[in-house]
C-alpha cells in the first residue's frame, strides 16, 4: 500500500500541496483527479523523488520514501511516468524497450521481459525495428508504458497518459492499466485529466482543488456523483 499522509510542498510563496493524505491500494487504480494547477503532478513527482516536502510523509509497504533519491525510489519497485511521451527517438521500439532492462533485470531475463511486454502491445510489436521516431502519439505513448512495466515495477505512477490522444486510443490504454492491475500487487496513481475515463478504470478517485484534497472515495461513487463532477471535474 501506498500511504501518503499531511504532505505539504511549496514552491517559494506558492504552496503547491496542502497536507494531502490519502491512501492507493494494491491491485487497484487509485485516479488523481482535479484543474489544471491542483497540485496533481506536483504529487507524483514528490511521491518518486524528484521534489522534497517540507511537511508529510510518504510510505511504500512500509517503507519510506521521503528522503530518498529518486535512484533508491525507483530501485524499490517505484516507476514514474511523467507526462510527454518521452523516448530515445533514434533507437527502435526494441532498443528503447532493452535500455529499459539494463538495471532492473540479469540478462538472462531480458529478452523474455521484452517479448512479454511487446505481447502486450500488438501494435509495438509489428514496428519493433522501427525507430521510435516514426512512431504516432499514441504509439509513443505504448512504448513509454512498456518501458515502464518492463521493469515490473509494484507501484506505478501515471501523469496524463492519454494527453493529446484519440478517443480510441484513449480507450485502449485506460483498458490496458486496468487489466494490468487485476489479479496483482501493483499498485497505480493515475493523473488524468481525461476525468471520465479514468473514472471508468479505477477503483478509487482522489479529488484534489488548489492542493488539497476535497474528495476521497470510491471511483463509481464519485462518478455516480452528477453535483460533484460538474464542480470539480467539468463534466
Amino acid at each position: 500500500m501506498l500511504e501518503v499522509r499531511d504532505l505539504s510542498v511549496s514552491f517559494g510563496a506558492v504552496q503547491a500541496l496542502r497536507s494531502v493524505s490519502f491512501d492507493a491500494e494494491p491491485g487497484a487504480v487509485t485516479a488523481v483527479l482535479g484543474a489544471n494547477g491542483a497540485g496533481k503532478t506536483t504529487l507524483l513527482r514528490t511521491i518518486s523523488g524528484l521534489v522534497k516536502p517540507h511537511e508529510g510523509s510518504v510510505s511504500f509497504d512500509g517503507d519510506p520514501l521521503v528522503g530518498r533519491n529518486v535512484e533508491s525510489v525507483a530501485r524499490m519497485g517505484v516507476s514514474h511516468v511523467p507526462e510527454g511521451r518521452g523516448v530515445i527517438e533514434e533507437m527502435t521500439v526494441e532498443e528503447n524497450l532493452r535500455l529499459a532492462t539494463l538495471w532492473c533485470l540479469r540478462k538472462k531475463d531480458r529478452q523474455a521481459a521484452i517479448v512479454e511486454t511487446l505481447d502486450l502491445f500488438p501494435r509495438l510489436q509489428n514496428f519493433r525495428r522501427r525507430q521510435a521516431s516514426t512512431l504516432s502519439g499514441g504509439e509513443r505513448q505504448m512504448l513509454v508504458l512498456g518501458r515502464a512495466l518492463i521493469s515490473r515495477p509494484r507501484l506505478l505512477l501515471l501523469d496524463e497518459p492519454s494527453l493529446g490522444l484519440a478517443p480510441l486510443v484513449t480507450a485502449q490504454l485506460m483498458a490496458l492499466i486496468r487489466d494490468q492491475t487485476e489479479g496483482t500487487d501493483l499498485t497505480v496513481v493515475l493523473v488524468e485529466q481525461n476525468a471520465r475515463s479514468a473514472l471508468s478504470v479505477s477503483h478509487h478517485a482522489v479529488i484534489l482543488n488548489l492542493g488539497q484534497v476535497v474528495v476521497s472515495d470510491p471511483a463509481a461513487t464519485v462518478a455516480a456523483d452528477d453535483a460533484l463532477r460538474h464542480h470539480y471535474l467539468g463534466f
